[in-house]
């Protein structure tokens, strides 16, 4: 499979079991393949951006935020595919392209989120990893520790 920065993918059970954190969203609901994560390739390392279809709650969330810091680049809401959706950079995890269970496809092609949309989360992710690597804890997993994992694998 040839993984592409700005896709949508879906992970597999085994990454979950193999890292055994907590913080990560869980892969499962009712059934179904949740959530859907937008995916930055960064040479071996692909990092994870989980989607999420639960608008009302996050949005209370980012107004929250917005109160008390004036802004807010955790938690973005925009539309993929017509329907408002939230992306959790806060909820960012490395992996590897082996634990990807298959692509997200919409009417049968591979699913993309729009290039503005793409560079507007590309920007924010960029912008928390510089604060998180001055110290600032912006990601609920340990990031570090998945990181370091993923590269022990490659080895």
């Amino acid at each position: 499979m040839r993984v592409k920065t700005g896709y949508l993918y879906h992970i597999k059970d085994e990454y979950f079991n193999i890292v055994n954190d907590e913080n990560l969203m869980q892969n499962h609901e009712i059934g179904k393949k949740r959530p859907t994560y937008f995916t930055i390739k960064d040479k071996k390392i692909l990092w994870f951006i989980p989607i999420s279809s639960k608008v009302d709650k996050y949005q209370k969330i980012i107004d929250k935020k917005i109160e008390k810091y004036g802004f807010c680049n955790t938690i973005l809401i925009d539309k993929i595919f017509d329907e408002n959706s939230v992306i959790l950079l806060q909820n960012a995890f490395p992996t590897l392209e082996k634990y990807i269970d298959h692509v997200h496809t919409v009417n049968g092609k591979p699913a993309k989120v729009s290039e503005k949309l793409e560079k507007i989360i590309l920007k924010n992710f960029k912008n928390l990893m510089k604060l998180h690597n001055r110290g600032i804890k912006v990601f609920f997993s340990d990031i570090d520790k998945l990181k370091e994992k993923m590269l022990e694998e490659i080895k």
